[in-house]
């Protein structure tokens, strides 16, 4: 267990790294408290409308959408340190103000319509440069590890923010709860500006200009690599369609099953619990996934989440909602380390940005596409009806993997049930040597299975 254990949190010997995942795990706390009291407040604002719930959300995710590809050229060309320092310390004055709205009693849906607008603003800035900064923390060989370990990080405060702001809002008034979650949010720009320069693992690549960073150059770069272009084209679907639960589970617990807030807390925590343990399995991760083991991800998430949307019971769907958690972490960990893994240095910030951009930035699509429809037509069939499309996105991108390698599934039953991916016929020089070689889906590139 102490091996295993070792292993999993070796990027936390880092010392710049633990105060980057310290800093992190505080601020998301109150990041996800205070989404969860919102999801609430437009709720009780708006009369249990889905579509202001699918506006709000929108609005915070619509800079990702226009500004994201920006922040990784900022991130390109400037010190991502205090790029971060500067970024988090506007989120932390944005929500300073809409917490005080907020405990003044003042607060009315058009504010909080302008409040996630903003606070969306700085977080489209910080988030593709911190994607790309994770490599400045650790050496190249901790990269999977300590990209697991933010996930990871990421999914501990999902599971603790949402818990502690419904049991907030059943015990306190909703003042406290944004006044707390506003506090929590200064934690990043402290361990930030803790941690010693000298020790990051930054390239010597001198003064840059404009013309070395342009954001075409990085969309070129991608669109050049298949390796690289299937994962962000798949995380664009998955992303705009299958990842609505800030939509679709506030509506599914007060409209479908009844539910106060408490209760919706435990949805929450139940996708979140589910996404720790995703998270947590990829930290064990050393080399680049291949990509079968992202498309076997997104074709198990879309199934429950299918699952999901036909739940007939609170308790039904709150189970359901933990191997969801599992496989959507497990699905975008694997796409991110796919990425990460094989980009190069130069290109790190554009391209980071881009995954960002469709992985979150297409969300004031999905959102408002999943709020209108489960305002129209239930809030269930929001959820399954997503979960299809993602089948049908990941099944697409499987026969176009499968079809541009010349490779082809095998399942074998016995001596155990295992899925393999089998490559094409190799050239005659070669084929001696490639039929002796033996692959599974998750090794990092298919060959001949024996």
């Amino acid at each position: 267990m102490r091996a295993r254990l070792s292993t999993t949190f070796r990027s936390l010997t880092v010392p710049n790294y633990r105060r980057f995942a310290v800093g992190q795990l505080v601020k998301l706390l109150g990041v996800w408290m205070m989404f969860t009291a919102q999801d609430w407040l437009v709720l009780e604002l708006s009369g249990n409308s889905p579509a202001a719930l699918g506006i709000v959300t929108a609005l915070q995710f619509l800079p990702v959408l226009l500004l994201t590809l920006w922040g990784g050229k900022l991130a390109d060309r400037y010190d991502k340190r205090l790029l971060l320092i500067i970024s988090n310390a506007a989120f932390a004055v944005t929500a300073v103000v809409f917490a005080g709205l907020v405990a003044a009693g003042v607060v009315e849906l058009w504010h909080v319509f302008l409040f996630a607008g903003l606070l969306g603003i700085a977080s489209a800035i910080e988030t593709p440069v911190r994607q790309a900064f994770v490599s400045e923390l650790v050496e190249l060989p901790l990269l999977p590890n300590a990209l697991a370990l933010s996930a990871a990080t990421f999914n501990t405060a999902r599971i603790g923010g949402p818990a502690l702001a419904g049991v907030a809002m059943a015990t306190l008034d909703m003042g406290p709860v944004f006044l707390i979650a506003t506090a929590l949010s200064v934690a990043p720009v402290v361990s930030y500006w803790r941690m010693r320069a000298a020790e990051l693992y930054r390239e010597d690549r001198g003064a840059r200009n404009a013309a070395d960073t342009r954001v075409s150059d990085g969309l070129r770069y991608v669109w050049a690599r298949n390796d690289l272009l299937l994962p962000i084209a798949l995380m664009a679907v998955v992303g705009m369609i299958g990842f609505n639960f800030p939509v679709t589970l506030a509506a599914l617990a007060k409209i479908e099953f009844g539910a106060g807030p408490s209760s919706f807390g435990l949805l929450t925590t139940a996708l979140a619990a589910g996404a720790l343990g995703g998270a947590l399995a990829g930290s064990g991760r050393r080399k680049r996934p291949s990509a079968y083991v992202v498309l076997g991800a997104a074709v198990v998430f879309s199934v429950f989440e299918v699952a999901v949307g036909f739940a007939p019971t609170f308790w039904a769907a709150m189970l359901l909602l933990v191997p969801t958690g599992f496989f959507s972490i497990y699905l975008a960990q694997a796409a991110n380390h796919r990425v990460q893994m094989g980009v190069d240095a130069a290109f790190r910030g554009r391209v980071m940005a881009l995954y960002v951009l469709v992985f979150l930035g297409t969300t004031p699509i999905g959102a408002t596409l999943a709020g209108w429809w489960g305002e129209h037509h239930g809030v269930p069939s929001s959820i399954w009806a997503a979960g299809l499309i993602c089948l049908a996105a990941s099944g697409t991108a499987l026969v176009w993997q499968l079809r541009r390698t010349g490779s082809r599934l095998r399942l074998a039953v016995r001596p155990r049930v295992r899925l393999t991916v089998v490559a094409a016929a190799a050239p005659a020089a070669a084929a001696a040597g490639a039929a002796a070689a033996t692959a599974a889906v998750g090794q990092d590139e298919p060959r001949v299975a024996a």
